[in-house]
């Protein structure tokens, strides 16, 4: 052989060498990028595992249900995915078959002519493999037809799911009406048991044992309501009252103690009262007039329940402060509403109702009137009737005389001076002229605008309040400028009686009122005759000519 023919020969050798080198550098590039596949002559692919760069096999992924590495078996949306994106050629079954048995013939070829790179030593993983998923019973006829036509058998799945979903009719339940619905109780009532019976039969008694409870605390609700003790109010703000000022011996009887006083002195007084501060004192002049008072209070706040133009009762005494636990006692005891107390311990309390804002005092002491009276504070003194008579409980009614009591006394002095046809002619000559006010025209006032409210509330016929002028004049003389002086006034009066001198002590039996003001002693003691409660007035000329 020629030397050409040499060169040309290790030329070829080399090429070839070097050709398959680059062959295989390629192949186990591709191997390791791809995760394991090499790409034979024809379009089969086998599976090959993974190496890393050194040669040795790449683990798999763990599991989460093994310390191991294992395999992770393809989910049924990953085989439907991959069913539905398989692609198969035009050729038909016949020819895909000879080709890949031919390609399988064909591999073992090619991989023994090849000289394969070393192969370092395999880890085998210890822990067992996992198991494949089981294949249902009736699932033949699928895989069937999946291996027949895989990519019709996809679709036709796509499709049944499609179908079952539009077809899908909401499933409707039963419901019971609202008006069918019963509680436990009423069902478990339709079936009893013993049990039940016996639970039934607790809850029976337990439910009468509930009715006479409630019965009675709602009986024992009514007595505390009827009580005034127990729904006492709260007292009204002096600044908008009419306060009434009353002292302990015109409110209570306290002849007892005050014999005591005179003839024992005031340490026997005090020993007197504090030995007996748990006996009740008994009702005096003053009492009934205040409980009338109270009822008025009343029946404004039924109609006005935030109404503060109320009477405010004040007990003012001269008592010691130790008596003071026998005249509360004595106060709650009767149900009155009096708070505000005054004890001064001997000192005179006329000094205090101004403090107090009294608008009208009452009192047994008549020179303590008299003090008042000069501080230009309605006073009275109180006199209790000879008789016991009967009262309205529900109407508070008050008499007053004319001159000298709502009126100035300037008449007075006309006829005690001049006689009575002089008198007669001034009343004519002045019949347009108002009269000047007296002591208790401010009284006077305060109870019309009591009145006031009750007519607002259409309560004229059930007005709890009712006045009466009961005075000596003649109506036909001297009647006119009397109501003409109200009028002007502003005031209204229920009721006039012009009696022309007579006696007045059988009108008053028939008025009955709580309280009837006077400034003559002789009017005083006929009326106390007949039983009625009296207030002296002291004030005008006729206080002169009596002492």
């Amino acid at each position: 052989m020629s030397q050409t023919s040499l060169k040309q020969k290790k030329k070829n050798e080399s090429g070839t060498k070097y050709s398959k080198d680059n062959l295989e550098t390629e192949r186990r590039r591709d191997s390791e990028k791809s995760g394991a596949r090499l790409s034979t002559q024809g379009s089969q692919e086998i599976s090959v595992p993974k190496t890393d760069s050194r040669g040795y096999l790449v683990r798999n992924q763990w599991s989460r249900t093994s310390r191991s590495a294992s395999i992770r078996a393809p989910s049924v949306d990953e085989n439907r995915s991959k069913t539905a994106s398989l692609k198969l050629p035009n050729s038909s079954t016949t020819s895909r078959t000879s080709s890949t048995s031919l390609s399988q013939q064909e591999l073992p070829q090619q991989l023994s002519a090849q000289p394969s790179p070393p192969t370092p030593p395999m880890s085998l993983d210890p822990s067992p493999p996992t198991p494949p998923e089981t294949q249902p019973k009736n699932g033949s006829r699928r895989s069937s037809k999946m291996h027949e036509n895989p990519e019709a058998w996809a679709h036709g799945i796509v499709r049944d799911v499609r179908d079952s979903r539009d077809t899908q009719q909401p499933r409707e339940y039963q419901r019971t009406p609202p008006t069918e619905w019963k509680s436990y109780a009423q069902r478990r009532a339709l079936y009893p048991t013993q049990e039940d019976r016996d639970c039934v039969t607790d809850m029976l008694r337990k439910r009468e044992e509930e009715d006479d409870d409630e019965a009675y605390w709602s009986s024992v609700k009514m007595l505390y309501e009827k009580t005034p003790s127990c729904s006492r109010p709260r007292p009204p703000k002096p600044k908008h009252a009419i306060t009434i000022a009353v002292s302990s011996r015109a409110l209570f009887n306290m002849v007892d103690g005050r014999k005591i006083y005179e003839e024992e002195g005031l340490e026997k007084y005090m020993e007197y009262q504090l030995t007996n501060e748990n006996v009740i004192l008994t009702p005096g002049p003053a009492f009934r007039f205040v409980k009338a008072l109270q009822h008025v209070n009343c029946r404004l706040r039924e109609l006005y329940p935030d109404e503060q133009d109320l009477f405010d009762i004040v007990l003012m005494t001269n008592n010691h402060a130790q008596v003071g636990v026998r005249l509360i006692n004595s106060v709650n005891h009767y149900g009155l509403l009096i708070d505000r107390f005054c004890l001064t311990g001997g000192k005179s309390p006329i000094g205090y109702l101004k403090a107090y804002l009294t608008n009208l005092y009452l009192s047994a002491d008549s020179e303590k009137v008299q003090e008042a009276i000069q501080e230009g504070i309605a006073s009275a003194t109180m006199f209790d009737g000879a008789k016991d008579i009967a009262y309205c409980d529900t109407q508070l009614r008050v008499a007053f005389d004319g001159d000298a009591v709502l009126f100035s006394d300037e008449s007075d002095h006309i006829a005690k001076e001049h006689g009575l046809d002089k008198f007669f002619q001034h009343e004519a000559l002045f019949e347009n002229k108002p009269l000047a006010q007296g002591p208790l025209k401010g009284f006077l006032e305060d109870l019309g605008r009591l009145q006031k409210k009750f007519y607002a509330k259409d309560e004229r016929l059930l007005c709890p309040i009712r006045t009466y002028l009961v005075t000596a004049r003649s109506a036909a003389s001297s009647g006119a400028r009397v109501l003409k002086t109200l009028r002007r006034w502003g005031l209204e009066i229920d009721e006039a009686l012009f009696l022309a001198g007579a006696p007045k002590g059988p009108i008053l039996v028939k008025i009955r009122p709580h309280i009837f003001f006077d400034d003559q002693m002789f009017h005083i003691q006929g009326a106390q005759k007949f039983g009625t409660v009296t207030a002296h007035v002291p004030y005008g000329i006729s206080q002169k000519m009596n002492t």
